[in-house]
């Protein structure tokens, strides 16, 4: 006799961001400075107003709080909203354990076992680990680098459509892709979501971050679909306060929430401290914003300016988030990135980057791009791009063997 595995737990896939981890660790071992491009963990510092906040919490016993989170944060969230045109009541937030939780609690209360959910591709990797919680088929519709990875036009959804489609998920701003989409794409997806009664889960935890004029339009903000949208949302990114594990689901439909609220209770509650201190950061000036916006954009010029530096190199200037994918003339991503941190170096330094195959659901798309998180300083940032483009030059003559 001999102990198994959960299907589940062999089926689920291992993170493209995190799984070159070990790689990177030798090589710091080396003594090689690593630059990390693979992960969107930001170094902007985290609000003074949220330290504060946490500071002078004054209780004695550090109690259970409220499964749907508290109250006092919920009331900050949705005076958030209203800034972006989105109009809810405190009842109609849950505050989940990060974004990631927000995701699943919107999947499993929206699908059952075997049911689909239509994710324009490529698209955040952890997507498919959560549907292989719910054993909910991940149904990709495919959007090209060569434009900047748009929403893929109506009909293209239309054909993947089966009686098992439940949901449509998507980010916005995107990650990994840095798209935005705009009020006509997403009137598309509504559309759709209308007619074929559907449910709409949008990813929108980079709002902030919108550069070059864009214009972020939250899927909540379009008339017609309260009882079909699904906002999942985070402090992480946007407070940089990504260990603080605080996100939410925002959704009109009663019957939905009711539904996500057993799954709140079943895990008791999110983390206390940190949403009093997320009450404090819901209170800093825009300045901080502007600040962090202005940094940001210029992080992205370095990144987009340096792949273009690559010859060969297929890029559209990112409009959203901190990420980019970029095509590079290489036969293989994962095999690069390992390359990258096992037999590269320039100056005692090297770049670790996300290969994209990961973040597609199509086998074999991906294969050529890698995903890059502008989160480093701008001199870190430029650095680390030499590196990158010194690094596709020798692996293309020492491993492909081509000039």
């Amino acid at each position: 006799m001999s102990l198994s595995l959960s299907r589940r737990g062999l089926q689920i896939p291992a993170s493209p961001i995190r799984k070159l981890v070990p790689f990177a660790d030798e090589a710091k071992s080396r003594g090689t400075k690593v630059y990390h491009l693979n992960i969107g963990q930001p170094d902007i510092e985290t609000p003074a107003e949220m330290w504060d906040k946490i500071k002078n919490y004054d209780e004695k016993v550090l109690a259970y709080g409220p499964s749907n989170g508290l109250l006092e944060f919920r009331k900050g969230l949705a005076q958030y909203y209203a800034r972006f045109g989105v109009n809810v009541s405190p009842a109609e937030i849950i505050v989940t354990t990060g974004g990631s939780e927000a995701l699943l609690f919107a999947m499993l209360a929206t699908c059952d076992a075997g049911d689909e959910v239509l994710v324009p591709e490529p698209f955040y990797a952890n997507y498919n680990g959560f549907a292989v919680y719910g054993d909910i088929k991940v149904v990709p519709v495919t959007a090209q680098a060569e434009d900047g990875f748009r929403l893929p036009c109506k009909s293209r959804f239309v054909e993947k459509i089966t009686p098992r489609t439940k949901a449509i998920l998507l980010s916005n701003p995107g990650n990994p892709t840095g798209v935005v989409y705009t009020q006509g794409e997403l009137e598309v997806l509504a559309t759709l979501a209308r007619e074929h009664d559907l449910y709409i889960i949008a990813d929108e935890v980079y709002r902030e971050f919108v550069y070059d004029g864009e214009r972020y339009t939250s899927i909540m903000s379009l008339p017609g679909i309260d009882q079909h949208a699904i906002i999942a949302d985070s402090i992480s990114k946007r407070f940089s306060a990504c260990g603080a594990r605080i996100g939410n689901v925002v959704s009109k439909n009663k019957q939905l929430m009711d539904s996500i609220m057993k799954f709140a209770q079943a895990r008791l509650c999110p983390p206390t401290l940190e949403q009093i201190g997320a009450v404090g950061a819901l209170s800093v000036p825009d300045s901080y914003f502007e600040a962090v916006l202005t940094e940001y954009q210029e992080r992205r010029n370095i990144v987009y300016n340096g792949i273009m530096q690559i010859e060969g190199a297929v890029c559209k200037p990112p409009k959203g988030a901190f990420y980019v994918i970029a095509k590079l003339p290489i036969d293989d991503g994962d095999a690069f990135a390992e390359w990258m941190l096992s037999s590269f170096s320039l100056d005692g330094a090297t770049t670790m980057v996300a290969p994209a195959a990961g973040f597609y659901a199509t086998e074999g798309l991906g294969r050529d791009e890698v995903r890059l998180a502008y989160v480093l300083n701008t001199d870190d940032l430029k650095h680390a791009m030499q590196i990158l483009a010194a690094g596709v030059k020798e692996y293309r003559a020492k491993v492909m063997r081509v000039n």
